[in-house]
């Protein structure tokens, strides 16, 4: 039986979604985008159905979701809130892939009495990097730290920044400037974001890593109690963050956001030749003896379907069309609020899109 999902958002991760979605012949597809033509591309090249779509419209939306089996949240985080509220309203089920902290605890509170499964931060930080992070702990007889640690990064910088833009530069922006949640001596804390700077070696490059908000998804407050210390930086080369530092505080962008953001999409040109870089460490009490268990990764971009797919476009879209896959499959729980941790690695990595991170 063929499920009818709907994806909202036509840019870069939507478009990946819908190819995952649309060519493995399960899934009846269709995508909505406020942007008609980017809808209409997709559609075009994936021969589905897509149409525009007003996020901030409940009617539109409601029209949209009408005969869903789920919703794939690939819009803007700060759309979410309205597009689970169109979900809950539908009986469909509920996938994102924010990383802001506020619309994951709106999107769990209305979960609460649903018929369908809410399932937010499904991509690679929170998502895929919060199940490798609840594995390796697993492994431990007791965890006293856990650090999980993401970047997606050109392969050949060319700018003070040695930077270019891979993603949402509004997700960018936010997680830059939001305080970070971290576990700090067994408590919950908030800690100032593109702080405590450390360096770091994975597949012999050296970079550096910075707090940056969103990444612990629902982590913290499922382990608090069990975890001394657990946080979450972002991987960029080494440099990256006194620039920002120079733009957010120096400058006091931090309080004009949106200027920031027109800025950045004005001077720091996106690369297609690009690469994620996935590092979480666990360290432990196992066996009597003090020990650390690792799971570290770089994705590069690459070609599937016939068409070349950026890295972040790969990890982002199949961390949530594993999770829809194991919604399909009954591996993820059907109904209410599912967080991340609960989806095992093993599972995750056996599945079909799961698969690229191996």
């Amino acid at each position: 039986m063929s499920h009818h999902v709907a994806i909202l958002g036509a840019g870069k991760i939507g478009r990946m979604t819908a190819h995952f979605l649309a060519s493995c012949g399960d899934y009846t597809v269709r995508i909505g985008d406020a942007h008609e033509p980017s809808a209409l591309a997709v559609a075009r090249d994936e021969r589905i159905d897509g149409r525009r779509v007003d996020f901030s419209s409940p009617t539109e939306l409601a029209a949209f979701l009408k005969g869903a089996w789920a919703v794939v949240s690939c819009a803007p985080f700060n759309c979410n809130v309205g597009i689970a509220q169109a979900a809950k309203d539908a009986g469909c089920h509920y996938l994102d892939l924010t990383e802001d902290v506020a619309v994951t605890k709106k999107v769990m509170q209305l979960s609460h009495g649903a018929s369908s499964a809410f399932i937010p931060q499904c991509g690679l930080a929170p998502g895929f990097i919060t199940i490798v992070a609840h594995s390796l702990l697993r492994e431990l007889d007791s965890v006293d730290t856990v650090r999980m640690r993401v970047g997606a990064l050109p392969r050949t910088p060319s700018n003070v920044l040695q930077y270019n833009l891979t993603w949402s530069t509004d997700g960018l922006v936010n997680e830059y400037c939001n305080p970070c949640e971290a576990l700090v001596d067994g408590q919950m804390c908030l800690v100032p974001p593109l702080e405590q700077v450390e360096r770091l070696h994975i597949d012999g490059c050296e970079y550096e890593a910075f707090n940056t908000s969103g990444g612990l998804g629902t982590l913290a407050d499922s382990l608090r109690g069990t975890v001394r210390n657990l946080n979450y930086k972002t991987i960029r080369f080494i440099g990256h963050a006194e620039q920002m530092r120079f733009l957010l505080n120096d400058l006091r962008f931090i309080e004009h956001r949106d200027e920031l953001k027109a800025i950045l999409e004005r001077a720091v040109p996106g690369t297609d030749d690009d690469q994620v870089v996935i590092f979480v460490s666990a360290t432990g009490q196992r066996g009597g003896r003090f020990m650390d268990r690792t799971w570290a990764r770089t994705v590069l971009s690459r070609e599937i379907g016939g068409r070349h797919w950026t890295a972040i476009q790969v990890t982002t879209a199949a961390g949530i069309c594993a999770v829809v896959d194991m919604l399909k499959e009954g591996i993820v729980p059907t109904k209410g609020f599912v967080r991340q941790e609960q989806i095992g690695l093993d599972a995750f990595l056996a599945n079909r899109f799961g698969r690229h991170y191996a």
